[in-house]
């Protein structure tokens, strides 16, 4: 599709009709003209499905300036550079922990192990959520972004019972924090802002859902998915052991690799032409990330997973432009300090095995893991 029809028309799909941008180009053009592509959740939100309760509620990325800047300015403290150094130690504390409990010898899951472990301790960190109730902050996540008939939730008056559930227990902490001091995390800097501390219901639950999934699903698969890539490219799995200086290159290559999110959907607020297409006002549009982070027009050898790339940060994982990932140096950071510690312990190419085949999250959005089954040759 992005060889012969890159910005492709679907009249007719279990999500209604919609277009399909697909090369690397024309998603940067999609995505910095937040003038006529509108993600705002009155004209259709962030996801190819227009039935997801949880896609539906107004949220800073679900929504257009000036509304969305002065939400998004209000949580963007907890990735300044100086909160990013103080969590480092912590970050690497508690990976080292994780790595340090993992079995020798034996199969067990990565995904559950070391991915969920990480990213839920990373979450309540930054929520300020309770530490004993953190898996509460993963299953919502996999609630809010799953197909219908996955992850125990059947129907869309599910969804939204467990949605109703997550607001009112992050209600109750917002309010805690409101009549208590300022402190460095998410709820506290919302309850605290002259712009979030009076946000309706619907509009916080909406946050809720969007710092929760943006927390964890980005790095919790791209732990797992980076880990594959190097079992499916021993030589690159060998090049990253002879030199750890490599890493934070690799951490770039393995999230334009995975994508973690497939796609992005805006709504066109008026005509638009795009690459020689006639896009109308009201059809929705998505942008196939995944497509674009495998453009070869764009990246060179596009197909190939490279950890030593000459431009590894020239990705669409992240987004662009007004939308852009809010915690994306968080996430490189967290990817950085995991596969620090792992060479630590195990220098050797193909010490960490990926022993079966990985068992794949069924979403239309999230591009992610349920299981890896690894062993670790000590």
């Amino acid at each position: 599709m992005r060889k012969e029809d890159p910005v492709h028309y679907c009249n007719d799909s279990q999500y209604g009709p919609y277009w399909s941008v697909t090369r690397f180009k024309d998603i940067m053009s999609v995505e910095t003209n937040h003038k006529v592509f509108s993600s705002a959740s009155r004209s259709g939100g962030i996801t190819i499905m227009d039935n997801n309760a949880a896609a539906s509620l107004p949220m800073f990325i679900a929504m257009d300036p000036p509304k969305h800047d002065v939400q998004r300015k209000t949580v963007t403290p907890i990735v300044a550079p100086e909160n990013l150094a103080k969590l480092e130690g912590l970050i690497r504390q508690r990976t080292q922990n994780a790595l340090d409990a993992l079995p020798a010898g034996e199969t067990f899951n990565w995904v559950e192990r070391v991915s969920i472990n990480l990213t839920a301790q990373m979450l309540a960190t930054l929520f300020g959520f309770p530490f004993e109730d953190r898996t509460k902050l993963t299953h919502w996540s996999d609630v809010t972004t799953c197909e219908l008939g996955t992850c125990g939730v059947e129907t869309e008056e599910q969804r939204i019972k467990e949605i109703q559930e997550c607001g009112a227990y992050m209600t109750k902490l917002f309010n805690e924090r409101a009549n208590s001091d300022p402190q460095p995390d998410l709820l506290s800097m919302l309850a605290h802002s002259e712009n979030t501390r009076n946000m309706s219901p619907e509009e916080f639950m909406g946050n809720m859902v969007l710092l929760i999934v943006g927390g964890n699903d980005t790095t919790r698969n791209s732990m797992s998915g980076g880990l594959l890539a190097l079992n499916e490219n021993p030589e690159e799995y060998r090049k990253l052991c002879a030199d750890p200086t490599l890493i934070p290159s690799m951490v770039s290559e393995i999230i334009r690799w995975q994508t973690p999110l497939a796609h992005m959907r805006r709504t066109a607020l008026e005509d638009f032409e795009l690459g020689g297409k006639q896009i109308k006002k009201g059809d929705k549009v998505v942008m196939w990330y995944v497509s674009g982070n495998r453009d070869g027009d764009e990246i060179e050898n596009a197909d190939r997973f490279i950890i030593d790339r000459a431009n590894p940060r020239h990705h669409l994982s992240f987004g662009f432009g007004i939308h852009r990932c809010v915690g994306n140096r968080l996430a490189e950071m967290q990817l950085r300090v995991l596969w620090e510690e792992t060479l630590k312990r195990w220098p050797k190419p193909g010490q960490i095995e990926v022993v079966g085949e990985p068992r794949r999250v069924f979403s239309t959005f999230v591009k992610g893991f349920e299981a890896l089954p690894v062993r670790i040759n000590a």
